[in-house]
C-alpha cells in the first residue's frame, strides 16, 4: 500500500468534511483500517486448515466449512471497507471538478471576471446533494454489511462447536474452528464499530439537513426584511415627492399673492 498516496487521500477528504464526518473518518481509520490490517488478518488467517472435523471422509471437511464460513470474515470486513469509503472520493471528485471549471471560466474571461463559486468547496448547489448522498450510501453499506454477517454466519459468532450435516457426510460430523473466542472478540469489535459510525453518519445527515433548513429560513426572513425595507423606501420617497409638490405649490400661491400686493399702491397712485 502507498501510504503517501493514502494519506493525501485521507487529508482531502478530511478537508471537506463536517465535524461529524472527521470524527467518522477517523474511527474508520484507527478501529477498523488499522485492526484489519494489524490484527485481523492474523488472527484469521488460514481457516480452513485451522478448521478441524472429527471425520476423515473425502469432500466432508471442506463441504462443512464452506456450510458454515461462505466468506471469509477479513475478505468481508475489507470488502465492506472499499465500499464505505469510496464515496468520500466523490466529494473530492467534485470539488476537483468545480477548481476545473473554475479555472477554465478564468481563463476564457480573465482574472477579473466574476466567479462561477464563491467557494468551490463549500457545500452548496450540487455538491451538497453530492455530499448527502455519499452519506447515505455510506449509511446503507455499514447497514447491508451487519445485517450480512448475522444472516450468513446465522449469528452463531465462533461456537466452540459446530455440529455439520452436509452431504457427503456419512453423519453428523463434529468440526471445530481455531481460536473461537478470539475471533468471536473481533468479530463483536468490528460490529460495533460498525454501528458506532452508522449512528455517526445519521448524526451528520440530520445536520447538514437542519443546518440547510435554518439557512433557509435565516434567507427567506432577510429577502422579506429586505422587501419590507423597500416597500417602505418606496413609500417614503413618494410622500417625500408628494410634500415637495406641496411646498412648491405653497410657494407660487405666496409668491402670486406677494405680487399682487406689491402692484396694489402703484395702481392707487395712477387713480390718484
Amino acid at each position: 500500500m502507498n501510504w503517501a498516496f493514502f494519506q493525501g487521500l485521507v487529508s482531502g477528504v478530511n478537508k471537506y468534511s463536517t465535524a461529524f464526518g472527521r470524527i467518522w473518518l477517523s474511527v474508520v481509520f484507527i478501529f477498523r483500517l488499522m485492526v484489519l490490517l494489524v490484527a485481523a488478518e492474523k488472527v484469521w488467517g488460514d481457516e480452513q486448515k485451522d478448521f478441524d472435523c472429527n471425520t476423515r471422509e473425502p469432500g466432508c471437511h471442506n463441504v462443512c466449512y464452506d456450510h458454515f464460513f461462505p466468506i471469509s470474515h477479513s475478505r468481508l470486513w475489507a470488502l465492506q471497507l472499499i465500499f464505505v469509503t469510496c464515496p468520500s472520493l466523490l466529494v473530492v471528485l467534485h470539488v476537483a471538478y468545480r477548481k476545473d471549471r473554475e479555472k477554465k471560466h478564468e481563463l476564457k474571461y480573465g482574472e477579473g471576471c466574476p466567479h462561477l463559486y464563491q467557494n468551490t468547496s463549500k457545500k452548496r448547489g450540487g455538491l451538497w446533494w453530492t455530499y448527502l448522498f455519499s452519506l447515505i450510501f455510506k449509511m446503507s453499506v455499514d447497514a447491508i454489511f451487519i445485517f450480512l454477517v448475522f444472516h450468513i454466519y446465522e449469528a452463531s459468532f465462533f461456537p466452540l462447536l459446530v455440529r455439520c450435516h452436509e452431504a457427503p457426510c456419512p453423519q453428523v460430523t463434529d468440526c471445530y474452528i481455531g481460536r473461537p473466542t478470539e475471533k468471536r472478540i473481533f468479530t463483536v469489535f468490528l460490529v460495533v464499530v460498525s454501528l458506532v459510525c452508522i449512528l455517526l453518519t445519521l448524526c451528520e445527515i440530520l445536520y447538514l439537513i437542519c443546518k440547510r433548513c435554518r439557512e433557509c429560513v435565516v434567507s427567506h426572513k432577510l429577502n422579506n426584511h429586505v422587501n419590507q425595507t423597500a416597500v417602505v423606501s418606496s413609500l417614503a420617497s413618494k410622500h417625500n415627492e408628494d410634500n415637495m409638490q406641496e411646498f412648491s405649490l405653497l410657494d407660487k400661491v405666496n409668491g402670486h399673492t406677494a405680487t399682487e400686493e406689491d402692484s396694489a399702491p402703484a395702481y392707487g397712485l395712477v387713480f390718484s
